[in-house]
């Protein structure tokens, strides 16, 4: 990493003092969450479907990635392009041939849903428009929910019309299918269609002309979410993300039978080869796409838990490359998009938790694990979709005598989720409650700030009851599941008249509260005022010393730790401003101090998207939300000694990043 610590040539003797804290205040640049940093190295978000080309360029499809076209383009574990808009695709079925791409197209207000687009792979343009479905009108689910192709012909699973489409590779209709739910597509040797039925565990084989011949019944529960017909060996791969969460398969050379599988059983939840929730080899998630090259390297996709039926929301396209015995090339990455990343207090920051996933601390950040077990809590509020706003990708994590507490939220949240550990849980986060919640003895929306503090307490300004709300962390019960006392309940400083964040700094007993902008009721702004109150339960509540003035615009997300208050802002610029709480001073901006390597985005477009910790030799560490590139941003920095006042660093028990309380 390039460190930040360029000063002018000439300093006047007069300045030399204050300009020396500026000069020994150097920083670093990093990413975490994506296997690539910049724009057009990094990998693409949340792809949902993929089709290998026999050379092994590898295309993906994805719902919506605000930061290129909806087809992303790789080879080699390398970037090389994308097709269309980024939200141009349903993103959960695409094929292709020698010359085209055909993919299934998100609801357009030109032309509906329901339809699938023809593009050229050498110029990379649409080029035919083919309507697959009578339904034409839906948002919030796929349409399109299979497509092969097998010489000049194309199938299309018309999920809500029960039917594969036959068309020519032109767009002309040849004839219809009736099948009931289908969705992932594969065509033999011998032009038999096979068509995964998700919701009933089978896959069912159709002749060239239609006539149903045998069927493949899966394991009870298994859900076959991807489909790929290997012509060199006569098998028939079947991706499932069911409990099994492997790859199945079938030798369907004559009657189907089963010859063996690929992958761990029970995937990242297996606690026999990994603590459960881990990734890695073969501990797949839910494979959601297979392919081959004519090299017989193998390419599996897998999305990990979480987000909304688009997954546009929670980041999570994660390839694996493997040589023809099997063997692990290489990985492609892309797992945050909207979300932040929570430096991990049990292990002194070296790894990092997001509302779903962990990520450790290394140049890229490797993913290490998804904490959502959809099998033991399928009413986990970050899966359910009846129970979350938009994808609670926003945590904040505290260690209480081994215990690890984490809070999930949303991109502008008025409720937060609450989760736990346990040994026997590994990485999967345990749901426990939500505030505003019946456990929390009230349904007042969170709308005037809140913070989970290092000792376990939440703080929270409930909608119009005009108070500050801390609920102390009373223990833990026999199980890990920690345990609230009732509210106590402060008011707020006759200064500010619209609280809008909270921070408490529990180690210095230091509360930080913010006032909206003026004039505005925007309750997910910041602000231009924030008040520090050094010895708040000691009853320092009327007397804010020092006043920050944020003079940058549009502040909207801030973090807090040590001696310093960071603030990030939208629709402006990227830069974080590092506020020391003793002085009130703008100690230190942090831009981009290794452009070459990293991209760090436009702004911070959410109310949680920063998070800071200082660790146990004195360094910060700033995270910020990069939607831009699918990644997070993480500055490192060692303020001088003259501004690090306040407070010491915190005593930290480092434990091993791969253990889990």
């Amino acid at each position: 990493m390039v460190f930040k610590g360029l000063c002018t040539a000439f300093v006047a003797v007069v300045l030399s003092a204050a300009a020396a804290s500026v000069c020994e205040a150097q920083y670093s640049t990093g990413w975490i969450a994506n296997t690539h940093g910049t724009a057009t190295t990094r990998v693409g978000n949340v792809a949902r479907s993929m089709w290998v080309a026999p050379e092994g360029v590898i295309y993906t499809a994805s719902m919506w990635d605000e930061g290129e076209g909806g087809i992303a383009i790789y080879q080699n574990g390398q970037n090389i392009g994308s097709i269309g808009a980024h939200a141009e695709f349903q993103g959960g079925a695409i094929t292709g041939n020698s010359t085209s791409l055909f993919a299934a197209l998100q609801f357009n207000a030109t032309y509906g849903s329901g339809k699938v687009g023809r593009y050229d792979r050498t110029s990379r343009a649409r080029d035919l428009l083919i309507t697959v479905s009578a339904t034409t009108t839906e948002r919030l689910a796929d349409v399109v929910t299979g497509l092969a192709t097998s010489g000049s012909l194309l199938y299309a699973s018309d999920f809500p019309g029960n039917r594969v489409r036959v068309f020519t590779t032109s767009g002309v209709w040849l004839r219809d299918i009736s099948v009931a739910g289908p969705g992932a597509l594969a065509v033999d040797a011998g032009g038999n269609i096979w068509v995964a039925q998700h919701t009933m565990g089978a896959v069912i084989q159709f002749s060239p002309t239609g006539e149903q011949r045998n069927a493949i019944q899966l394991p009870a529960k298994a859900q076959p979410s991807s489909l790929y017909f290997d012509s060199s060996t006569g098998q028939l791969w079947i991706g499932d993300e069911g409990p099994d969460m492997n790859i199945k398969i079938y030798d369907v050379s004559g009657a189907p039978y089963g010859v063996g599988a690929f992958g761990v059983q029970g995937g990242f939840l297996n606690t026999v080869t990994g603590i459960k929730g881990q990734v890695g080899d073969r501990r797949f998630t839910r494979v959601t796409g297979i392919g081959r090259d004519s090299a017989r390297n193998l390419y599996v996709l897998n999305n990990p838990w979480g987000g909304s039926w688009d997954l546009g929301r929670n980041g999570g396209t994660d390839i694996h490359a493997y040589d023809g015995a099997g063997v692990l090339r290489w990985q492609l990455q892309s797992v945050n998009f909207e979300g932040n990343a929570a430096p991990d207090p049990a292990t002194d920051g070296a790894i990092f938790y997001g509302g779903m996933n962990i990520y450790s601390g290394t140049v890229g950040g490797t993913f290490i694990a998804n904490t959502i077990d959809p099998i033991t809590y399928p009413s986990d509020p970050r899966i359910n979709l009846a129970d979350h706003e938009r994808g609670e990708q926003f945590a904040q994590v505290a260690s209480v005598g081994g215990h690890r507490i984490l809070v999930a939220a949303s991109q502008n949240p008025d409720t937060f989720y609450f989760f736990h550990f346990s040994p026997g849980s590994g990485y999967i986060a345990i749901p426990d409650s939500t505030l505003p919640g019946t456990s929390f003895g009230t349904m007042a929306k969170v709308r005037n700030g809140f913070c989970l503090d290092s000792k376990g307490g939440i703080w929270a300004g409930l909608d119009k009851t005009n108070v500050i709300s801390h609920y102390p962390l009373t223990g833990f019960d026999a199980s890990g599941k920690p345990v609230w006392g009732a509210a106590v309940t402060m008011p707020i400083p006759r200064t500010i008249t619209q609280l809008t964040r909270i921070i408490y700094l529990a180690d210095s007993d230091t509360m930080i509260l913010t006032q909206g902008p003026s004039g505005s009721t925007d309750w997910t702004a910041v602000g231009s005022r924030a008040e520090v109150y050094h010895g708040w339960l000691a009853g320092n509540r009327s007397t804010p010393n020092p006043v920050i003035n944020i003079t940058g615009a549009n502040a909207k997300s801030i973090a807090a730790t040590g001696n310093y208050l960071f603030v990030g802002y939208v629709h402006t610029v990227p830069n974080i401003d590092a506020f020391n709480l003793t002085t009130g001073q703008l100690d230190i901006t942090f831009t981009n101090s290794n452009p070459n390597k990293v991209d760090v985005g436009n702004d911070v477009d959410s109310m949680y998207g920063l998070r800071a910790y200082r660790r146990s030799t004195g360094e910060y560490e700033v995270t910020k939300d990069n939607y831009n590139d699918s990644s997070i941003v993480v500055y490192r920095w060692t303020p001088p000694a003259s501004t690090a006042t306040g407070v010491s660093a915190a005593k930290t028990t480092v434990v091993s990043p791969f253990s889990v309380n």
